[in-house]
């Protein structure tokens, strides 16, 4: 009886929450129709830039660590904690994921899943692209630990095959990668990830932990000796600068709590929408003109109060005169 109890508890909840998901699968559906190729090359995009990484591995020459601001101030992690640095990204990266997609699970919303990854993935794809252009550029000897003098896997053998690229050797080849180091690629996904929520987040304390993550991100990136200082600080710089030029170009995101369109505006089309609001405003103020109902109420009272004093005036005064001229 308790479990039958509880679960017609459990019931009416489930319902709702499968209501609201199929309701936000209607409403996602006819963008991801319209967007689905921007969201495929952005993905596709992913695995040009993990091959980009592998193609440099093979170029990779181990050498004597680079002097290093960064290596004096923070004491070595060591390869047997090296671990924390990943741990933190994957915290911030699936926490942001989750977070992109609460719109199916809760009520109160202010996007559509579809277009924030179409945002954030033009934002990866514009960094990726300048990092793969550095990278390629000019390659120093990784810092990191397989990366270094001595490791067999610091510098790759030449390929056998197209396969044996094309492949990446995933995740091992993502993870144990050499020579892919100006600038962090984790600190690009870190820093889009964090703009992006401190845009569209609603939490102020949330905002505020997520710069703090990537600060700690950033310190425990050069404490574990996976980067030298300088791809940490390029990331910094070089990711807000290229999220902020972007941003800027894409047709802003429609806040759902207004209940605004389903689709971003144009330029061309907000223009339109700004002069037809303007106009509507104006034939307002103008109809009130007319029917003599403008200003504020406040203002209308001590009209009337002043004419209606200014009435008792008149009458005075001609009682005054009658008087005078006994009448």
């Amino acid at each position: 009886m308790y479990i039958a109890r509880e679960a017609s508890k459990v019931s009416p909840q489930l319902d709702s929450v499968w209501r609201k998901v199929t309701a936000e699968i209607t409403a996602e559906l006819p963008l991801l129709r319209e967007k689905w190729l921007l969201l495929f090359a952005g993905l596709v995009f992913q695995y040009i830039h993990g091959l980009a990484a592998r193609g440099v591995h093979y170029l990779h020459r181990p050498g004597p660590l680079l002097q290093d601001l960064g290596f004096m101030a923070l004491p070595e992690l060591g390869q047997d904690k090296s671990y924390l640095s990943e741990c933190t990204f994957v915290f911030i990266f699936f926490s942001f994921f989750l977070w992109t997609f609460h719109p199916f699970i809760y009520h109160s919303k202010r996007f559509y899943t579809v277009l924030i990854w179409r945002r954030v993935l033009a934002f990866l794809v514009a960094s990726q692209v300048l990092r793969i252009i550095t990278f390629y550029s000019t390659q120093l000897p990784g810092p990191n630990y397989h990366c270094r003098e001595g490791s067999p896997i610091a510098t790759l053998p030449p390929p056998n095959n197209v396969l044996e690229v094309l492949l990446i050797n995933f995740p091992r080849g993502v993870n144990l990668g050499c020579g892919d180091l100006i600038f962090s690629s984790h600190m690009i996904f870190t820093l889009v990830f964090v703009r992006t929520y401190h845009k569209y987040g609603t939490k102020r304390f949330i905002k505020l932990l997520s710069w703090l993550m990537a600060i700690v991100q950033s310190l425990l990136i050069i404490a574990a000796r996976k980067h030298y200082s300088v791809d940490v600080v390029v990331a910094w710089y070089t990711v807000n600068l290229v999220v902020y030029f972007v941003d800027n170009k894409l047709p802003e995101m429609p806040d759902r709590t207004n209940g605004l369109p389903l689709l971003p505006l144009s330029t061309k089309e907000k223009d339109g929408r700004l002069k037809d609001e303007k106009e509507s405003r104006l034939k307002d103020e103008f109809h009130k003109l007319l029917n003599g109902n403008h200003g504020d109420p406040t203002d209308r009272r001590q009209r009337v109060q002043m004419n209606g004093r200014h009435e008792d005036d008149m009458n005075h005064g001609a009682l005054s005169d009658a008087t005078a001229n006994g009448t």
